[in-house]
């Protein structure tokens, strides 16, 4: 059965290139842009920056959990991979430092317990303890630009970026114990990360410097 595409909302101009992090958290977009190496608040109503914070690091991915954000930063010249939590109030901890496993980890989200890290090129998704030890590996069968609980389920973006990228929408229910993988949708761009602000997904066309909101059918 041929994929429908999915339903785009709406298109905007991210306020920095290469915008890469993505999260939804307080009713507003927070965003990193991996070249400037800066996170970004957007009011997504008015469509302009509220204010702007500067990571210890590359902010390759974020994810809101329970009053806080975590993201995973690359830092170093090897671009060593960790998870550092945020409080809009305090900022970073360097106590909340977390090293990914094998230095290696890009996307994040949450199930309201847990941080699940996906590794892009082991095409699998991690649960994390608090510790940053793994508790199990889902294993999704192509590279991966992001995902996100809604509603119980893992929705996460899979795919290639080899000859001129190719990716899909794809839904798996945690729960099971050797999820079944029902790709849902194609995207019809090079996606990069992955929210969901309670009605619509949210992902960054990071070539094109564009934030794109948009929606799958059941």
């Amino acid at each position: 059965m041929k994929l429908p595409t999915i339903s785009e909302r709406g298109r905007f101009s991210s306020p920095a290139p290469a915008p890469q992090a993505l999260a939804w958290y307080g009713h507003k977009l927070w965003m990193g842009s991996r070249d400037l190496r800066r996170i970004y608040v957007i009011d997504p109503k008015e469509w302009k920056v509220l204010e702007g914070e500067e990571p210890p690091g590359i902010p390759w991915a974020a994810v809101a959990t329970n009053g806080t954000l975590c993201f995973t930063t690359g830092e170093g010249p090897n671009d060593d991979r960790y998870i550092r939590r945020f409080t809009p109030e305090i900022g970073f901890s360097e106590q909340d430092k977390i090293a990914c496993p094998e230095f290696t980890g890009s996307y994040l989200s949450y199930d309201g317990e847990s941080l699940y890290l996906s590794q892009w090129y082991k095409h699998r998704i991690l649960k994390l303890d608090l510790n940053g030890n793994i508790t199990r590996a889902i294993h999704i069968g192509a590279e991966i630009s992001g995902h996100v609980f809604v509603d119980g389920m893992i929705y996460v973006l899979r795919g290639t970026e080899q000859n001129g990228e190719s990716w899909t929408i794809a839904r798996l229910d945690p729960q099971e114990e050797k999820p079944e993988i029902k790709d849902i949708a194609v995207v019809p761009f090079a996606c990069r990360s992955l929210t969901f602000d309670g009605a619509n997904f949210w992902s960054n066309h990071r070539a094109a410097n564009e934030i794109v909101s948009f929606a799958v059918s059941s």
